[in-house]
C-alpha cells in the first residue's frame, strides 16, 4: 500500500478501515511504523524462544518480560516516544543474536542493518496478502497484546506464568507461520481465549493476594485542599508504591479513569490520603487533566497526547513514554523512585473540583458470590429479570453516547454488569437498586471481566443449567483497544454466545472471518437503542 503508516488496531480507527497518514491515537506514521518492527524484532525472538523450549533449554524471567513489555509498548495509547521504541528494537535483536548462540539450527532473523523506515513498510499488516489469513494472524496478534498488558501486571508481583509466556511466544511466532491454514488460525486464535482466561486468573490471584478481595465501596467524587498527585492506567504495584512514598507527605492521591477500582481493595483502604476518584474516562484527560494542577502518573495505556499547557505534569513509567514527558524506570529490585513526583506536587494548587458525591463498586466475584443467595432470591421473584453485561472501553465517538441512552433505557428490573472504563457511560447516571442490589455492579478495571466470567459460571451452577447461555444474562459491549479483543476471544472461549459489540466491529475483520464468528458465535453489532432493547430485554 502506498501510505506513510498502516493501523487498524483500534476502534476509532480512521473510516473503520484503517489509519494511513497518521494514528488518530495522536501517534505519528513514524511512530506507528517503529512499534511495526518491535513487534516483527519480537515476533523473531519468541520463534528463538519457542525452538530453546523445544530442545530443553529454560528461558530466563527478564527476557520473558522483554516480549511482554515490547508487545504492551505497541498497544494503543501507551508509547509515543520514538526513542525509547528505537531502543526497545535493538536490545531485542542483540537478545535473539545472543540466545540464537544456543541453537544447533537457529532460525534466520534480521540484524539491523538497513534503512529501517523501508524494513517497516516489508514486515507490517500487508506483509499478508491472503485478507482472511491476514485478519486472523492480526485478530490474534492483538489478543496476545492485550494478554501481555495482563501479563506485564502479574510480572510487577515478580510472578512468572511460565505456560503464559511459553504460549504467548508460541502463537505469536505462528502468526507469520506460512503452513498454518486459515482452519488452524481459526484453532489458534480460540487457544489464544483460552490463556486469556489463565492470564486474567494469574492477574486476579496476584492483586487479590497482595491486597485483599475487593469490597462494596462508597469512592469519593470530590475533593481536599492539599497539594495532589493523579494516577492514571491500571498497575497497582505502581499505585501501592505510590501510596507509601506519600504517606505522611501532606500529599493526597486521587485515581483516574481505570484506576478508579483500586479504591476497592482493601489494603489501599488505610491511607488516610487516598482521597478518591478525579474525573471520567481516559479521553477526557486534556480537560481534567488540565483542571487537577498538579502532576499526573500515567502507569500503563490511556495516555492521550499531552497539550502544551500541563505537559511539564506529566509523568510516565513502565511501558508509557511520551517525548518530552520525565519517565521513571524501576530499579533492578523493581522499585520506583516517586520523589520528584512528590516535590512537583508540593509546587502545585490542590485540584479544581469537578464534582462531589460518591459512587458505589466492589462488585468483583467474591463480592457478587457473597450476595448470590440475595441474587438468585431476586431473579427467582422476578425482581431481577435480566443481567445486562456492559463491560468494556469508552471512547470519544458521539457513537458512544449510545451505551449511556441505552442503559437509560434498560427496564428498572434489569442489572448492570461492568468492568472497564466503558462504565463512565452511566455509572454516574443514580439508576437505583434492586431490592438493595445496586443496579450497576462494578467489577472493576477491564481485566476483570475475569469476575463477570466467574459470576456466570457460579450462577450457571447454582441454577443447574448446563449451558452458560440459558442464563439470564446477555451482551452488549463497547470496545476500544487489544484487551478488549483478549477479554472478547476469552469469552468465546468459555462458551459465550450472542455477544453485540460496538459501537463498530473491528476493522480487522474481513467479511469472512466476521461471517465466522457470526455463525459460530452469533457475534453481532449494535443498532439503534429501541431495537436492541426489543432483541437483548425483550422490552422497548
Amino acid at each position: 500500500m502506498n501510505t506513510k503508516m498502516f493501523c487498524y488496531q483500534c476502534q476509532e480507527t480512521a473510516g473503520c478501515t484503517g489509519c494511513t497518514h497518521a494514528g488518530v491515537c495522536g501517534k505519528k506514521a513514524e511512530t506507528a511504523n517503529l512499534q511495526d518492527l518491535l513487534v516483527y524484532v519480537t515476533r523473531e525472538l519468541s520463534k528463538v524462544l519457542t525452538k530453546l523450549r523445544a530442545e530443553g533449554q529454560q528461558v530466563p524471567d527478564h527476557i520473558n518480560y522483554l516480549v511482554t513489555e515490547n508487545l504492551f509498548v505497541t498497544i494503543t495509547n501507551a508509547n509515543f516516544d520514538d526513542k525509547i521504541i528505537e531502543e526497545r528494537v535493538r536490545q531485542t535483536i542483540a537478545q535473539t543474536a545472543e540466545l540464537a548462540k544456543g541453537l544447533a539450527d537457529a532460525p534466520a532473523f534480521w540484524d539491523g542493518s538497513g534503512d529501517w523506515e523501508a524494513k517497516a513498510k516489508t514486515v507490517g499488516i500487508y506483509e499478508t496478502e491472503d485478507a482472511d489469513v491476514r485478519s486472523l494472524r492480526e485478530l490474534i496478534t492483538y489478543g496476545l497484546k492485550g494478554m501481555a498488558a495482563y501479563n506485564h501486571h502479574i510480572n510487577a508481583f515478580g510472578k512468572y506464568n511460565a505456560e503464559v509466556d511459553a504460549f504467548l511466544q508460541d502463537a505469536l511466532a505462528k502468526t507469520r507461520d506460512d503452513s498454518l491454514d486459515v482452519n488452524e488460525l481459526i484453532a489458534l486464535t480460540l487457544e489464544t481465549g483460552k490463556y486469556g482466561v489463565s492470564v486474567m486468573a494469574a492477574l486476579d490471584e496476584a492483586n487479590t493476594s497482595a491486597y485483599g478481595n475487593p469490597q462494596i465501596t462508597k469512592v469519593n467524587l470530590g475533593v481536599r485542599k492539599n497539594p495532589a498527585i493523579l494516577i492514571s492506567g491500571h498497575d497497582l504495584h505502581d499505585l501501592e508504591m505510590l501510596l507509601e512514598q506519600t504517606e505522611g507527605t501532606g500529599v493526597d492521591v486521587y485515581t483516574h479513569s481505570e484506576m478508579l477500582p483500586a479504591h476497592y481493595y482493601p489494603a489501599f483502604q488505610k491511607y488516610s490520603h487516598f482521597v478518591g476518584n478525579y474525573g471520567n474516562a481516559w479521553w477526557k484527560q486534556k480537560e481534567e487533566f488540565e483542571s487537577f494542577g498538579g502532576p499526573v502518573l500515567l502507569t500503563t495505556n490511556c495516555l492521550v497526547p499531552p497539550k502544551e499547557s500541563y505537559k511539564e505534569r506529566i509523568y510516565t513509567t513502565g511501558a508509557v513514554g511520551f517525548e518530552g514527558c520525565k519517565h521513571i524506570d524501576a530499579d533492578a529490585t523493581g522499585h520506583k523512585d516517586f520523589s520528584a513526583l512528590i516535590a512537583h506536587a508540593k509546587q502545585c494548587p490542590s485540584p479544581i473540583e469537578l464534582e462531589t458525591g460518591e459512587i458505589v463498586g466492589g462488585f468483583a466475584h467474591n463480592q457478587v458470590l457473597a450476595l448470590a443467595e440475595q441474587i438468585v432470591s431476586a431473579v427467582k421473584s422476578g425482581a431481577i429479570r435480566k443481567f445486562v453485561v456492559m463491560a468494556g472501553c469508552d471512547g470519544r465517538a458521539a457513537s458512544r453516547n449510545y451505551y449511556t441512552d441505552f442503559a437509560k433505557a434498560l427496564p428498572k428490573d434489569t442489572v448492570i454488569l461492568t468492568a472497564g472504563c466503558a462504565k463512565y457511560k452511566y455509572n454516574k447516571l443514580a439508576l437505583g437498586d434492586i431490592n438493595g442490589i445496586p443496579r450497576v455492579l462494578d467489577a472493576g478495571q477491564c481485566n476483570d471481566s475475569y469476575s463477570l466470567a466467574v459470576i456466570a459460571l457460579k450462577l450457571k451452577e447454582v441454577f443447574g443449567l448446563d449451558d452458560i447461555n440459558d442464563l439470564p444474562i446477555v451482551y452488549n459491549i463497547a470496545w476500544y483497544e487489544q484487551k478488549a479483543v483478549i477479554v472478547l476471544l476469552a469469552l468465546l472461549h468459555l462458551g459465550v454466545k450472542n455477544i453485540h459489540l460496538g459501537p463498530t466491529l473491528p476493522a480487522f475483520l474481513s467479511p469472512n472471518v466476521a461471517k465466522v464468528l457470526v455463525e459460530n458465535f452469533g457475534i453481532a453489532g449494535i443498532g439503534t437503542v429501541e431495537d436492541d432493547l426489543k432483541l437483548l430485554v425483550g422490552e422497548a
